[in-house]
């Protein structure tokens, strides 16, 4: 009977050491890869019996790279949290994510920051076209550290790390779908031509001098630099709306639909204008965008060494 007994003990003891009785000294998620939840604001990353979740606000991911030393950095407090649990078997993402978790494994011990700096650098991520020398931004990765941080135990202990790799979230970028037709409209009052789809436009303030109702020589087309003003260039993307053709050609720009993002034709890239007769007094003109770079805040892309813009109709 002792003899049993002594056996249960030692299996009792082993079983707590299998259900997470455990002592962490460390904790260290470097080779792991980061996970978002869909349900809330969680970023988290999982190790066997651990977790590592950062909460902070879903719009501290912005769709736009940080200046060059120069991190977005937040205090790590109520809002802005780290905590780090160890569980008493696997951990998975429905532990971290589900509205209502599983009701295994339990958390044995968890630490969580009060104090220290969360840093974040983002970059965008380009897929460049070799043929046309085009690029499109498909996404952003978001390079995260923790600096100065300590976490309480719970225990009355502390543990502290100057620097703490949290890792790498990568955001897929919004589309930006260039459905356009190719079929230009132009505003009788301003000169402004634009194309459009449901969700977006694609507008150009263009040099009157560019659209002259003359056919142009072959190979000699009527060249124009894009400016800030003159030959500005502007693609939009828009919500709560449909685009439509009553939005162009106003005296005040409508709310509604709203525009949701605005990207700007840097300053230098070439307009070449080629004009065709169309029949007796009409004409085609047909706008080529060469080299040109649409830009957002500290991101850009590329349309490529030769975008076609689409073709104007006009007639004496």
């Amino acid at each position: 009977m002792k003899r049993f007994l002594g056996i249960l003990i030692c299996a009792i003891a082993l079983s707590s050491c299998d259900d997470g009785d455990l002592i962490v000294d460390k904790i260290d998620f470097s080779a792991v890869q980061t996970q978002s939840c869909t349900t809330n604001n969680l970023l988290y990353k999982l190790n066997e019996n651990e977790s590592l979740i950062l909460n902070v606000p879903s719009t501290t991911f912005a769709q736009n790279p940080t200046d060059p030393g120069t991190p977005i950095t937040l205090d790590v407090n109520a809002t802005n949290q780290v905590v780090y649990s160890f569980y008493n078997g696997k951990v998975v993402s429905g532990n971290i994510c589900d509205i209502i978790p599983p009701a295994t494994p339990n958390v044995n011990s968890q630490w969580k920051a009060s104090s220290g700096k969360i840093e974040i650098v983002t970059t965008d991520i380009k897929k460049l076209d070799e043929t046309n020398n085009s690029t499109r931004i498909t996404g952003y990765n978001n390079s995260i550290v923790f600096r100065n941080i300590t976490f309480d135990k719970g225990d009355g202990t502390s543990q502290f790390y100057e620097t703490f790799p949290f890792g790498d979230y990568t955001k897929t970028a919004d589309p930006l779908p260039f459905a356009f037709s190719g079929l230009l409209n132009r505003c009788s009052n301003n000169g402004q031509v634009y194309d459009f789809s449901a969700s977006e436009s694609f507008t150009l303030n263009i040099d009157p001098a560019l659209i002259i109702n003359e056919a142009t020589p072959a190979g000699a087309p009527r060249t124009g630099v894009i400016g800030a003003t003159v030959n500005k260039l502007v693609y939009s993307l828009f919500t709560n709306g449909i685009v439509s053709s009553n939005y162009f050609c106003q005296a005040t720009v409508p709310t509604i639909p709203t525009v949701s993002q605005e990207w700007l034709g840097r300053v230098g890239g070439i307009i070449e204008v080629t004009t065709a007769t169309n029949g007796p007094n009409s004409f085609i003109h047909t706008i080529v965008l060469k080299n040109v770079t649409l830009v957002k805040g500290n991101s850009n892309f590329q349309l490529g060494n030769s975008y076609k813009y689409g073709e104007l109709q006009t007639t004496k």
